[in-house]
């Protein structure tokens, strides 16, 4: 038999305490890589109070509750929502900045700008679909109109002297706005604002008599107490916030559906756990009762999906809107 020696034993307890030391100092190591470490910034590429920011915020509360973590909400307002959509395309991979998608920013942009500083399909991964609003054509109690028949006469009649707000350039609403003019024969003035919300304190004050709206966010109250009238409902069906105004396609223009949805989505490379778990999160959040009262409440409907479905989304509707913007010769401002 061997017996070890002093010196044998004294390796031994050192190696002993090497590995122990190794592993105590790895733990934070190997803790730090458990996602989320940290807080996470959520990218609004709208101004707050609008259909983007109560769903974005409502998303944000969904992810922090179920991971534990704090997610902060960062408007970034602009560019119709491209200005936010570039700061998630050009953030690190890491999970740790998301943003909301919008339909402008997303399927719109693409095909209506011949540059833009970033690619959807290479720079920007897709989690999930979040909703889908319905939006509508509002005017001022002043207007000498009350549908869409009385708006397209008194357009035709004084060209180019009826001006319409939009949340911005290149927003669901906007192209709305352009699509109709195409269809209508008729010349619109175009006035795009950084939001909903400052669009609809302009109409109220006369400032403009007609806004194309991409959601019911706070039109319905406006409508409900006569301070707003209802002129027509861009999406293909009726809204349930507003079930006696008929769409667009019903008073003379079949086919015409502008609906305004959004998505979570992450900078290309976010590591496809992250993707998956987020995607989890979030698509079992926006099922609960809560999430769809408070998506009901501005006329909207939650809307979870794959990522893949959401990917799918995006291509169809680009290729959507792409021939739209280029049969009705639709450009930016």
């Amino acid at each position: 038999m061997i017996h070890p020696t002093r010196a044998d034993r004294r390796h031994t307890l050192l190696a002993i305490a090497a590995t122990g030391l190794a592993a105590l100092s790895a733990g934070p190591a190997l803790a730090a890589d458990a996602y989320p470490s940290r807080s996470i910034k959520l990218i609004v590429p709208f101004a707050p109070g609008g259909p983007t920011d109560i769903m974005g915020r409502q998303v944000a509360r969904i992810i922090g509750d179920a991971l534990k973590q704090t997610v902060v909400v960062e408007n970034r307002a602009g560019a119709g929502g491209n200005l936010g959509t570039d700061v998630v395309a050009k953030a690190a991979p890491d999970g740790y900045t998301l943003g909301v998608g919008a339909i402008s920013s997303l399927a719109i942009a693409p095909g209506l700008y011949e540059k833009l500083p970033y690619n959807v399909a290479k720079d920007l991964v897709p989690i999930t679909m979040i909703g889908i609003a319905k939006g509508a054509i509002l005017a001022n109690p002043s207007a000498p109109f009350s549908d869409l028949k009385g708006l397209i006469a008194y357009a035709k009649a004084n060209p180019g002297k009826l001006s319409y707000a939009s949340s911005g350039i290149g927003t669901a609403n906007h192209l709305a706005g352009e699509y109709l003019q195409s269809l209508a024969g008729i010349d619109l003035q175009h006035v795009p604002y950084k939001g909903t919300s400052a669009a609809v304190q302009d109409l109220l004050a006369g400032n403009v008599m007609l806004s194309v709206e991409s959601s019911l966010t706070s039109a319905v109250q406006h409508v409900q107490s006569g301070k707003l009238k209802a002129i027509a409902v861009t999406s293909g069906t009726r809204a349930t916030l507003l079930p006696n105004v008929p769409t667009v396609a019903e008073q003379g223009f079949p086919g015409f559906d502008v609906p305004t949805w959004f998505g979570l989505i992450a900078p290309s490379g976010t590591p496809k756990d992250v993707v998956a778990a987020l995607n989890r999160v979030v698509t079992e959040g926006l099922k609960t009762p809560d999430a769809v009262e408070r998506f009901a409440q501005i006329g909207g409907e939650t809307h979870p999906t794959t990522p893949e479905q959401f990917a799918t989304t995006i291509r169809d509707e680009t290729a959507r809107w792409t021939a739209v913007i280029k049969r009705a010769n639709i450009k930016p401002e």
